[in-house]
């Protein structure tokens, strides 16, 4: 039987400080370098994800880090104020309102992305 000490999920970025200073500066997160020109990037609740360089990156098609939060409206608040766009959707399958917001299919979410183009989002917990 298979049997790990530990799970860590990674995504990549084409330029490693630009994400320290936004997952660390910007969003508040816990950043710390890793091995090998990698970021260990600690989330709420404690779990790490590796940020590692990739020379040929590209954005992933998918969103690759979702932040759980009690108010949509005030994290999309918060994050614009911090400069962070969250209108990155016009799209009729992704109906969002002015600030980025998709209400009614499903929990309240809005998508915005890093400087390496990865998206993320804020959504209702």
């Amino acid at each position: 039987m298979f049997t790990a000490k530990q799970a860590v999920s990674s995504f990549s970025v084409n330029d490693t400080a630009a994400a320290k200073d936004f997952y660390g500066q910007t969003l508040g997160l816990s950043v710390q370098d890793g091995d090998m020109g990698t970021l260990d990037l600690t989330i709420p609740g404690g779990a790490t994800v590796m940020i590692y360089p990739k020379e040929n990156h590209e954005p992933a098609s998918f969103t690759v880090l979702n932040f759980v939060v009690d108010d949509v409206e005030a994290a999309v608040d918060e994050l614009n104020q911090a400069g962070v766009k969250t209108d990155i959707y016009d799209s009729p399958d992704l109906p969002t309102d002015a600030k980025g917001i998709m209400r009614g299919n499903g929990p309240d979410i809005a998508w915005f992305k890093d400087p390496a183009g990865n998206v993320l989002s804020v959504l209702k917990a």
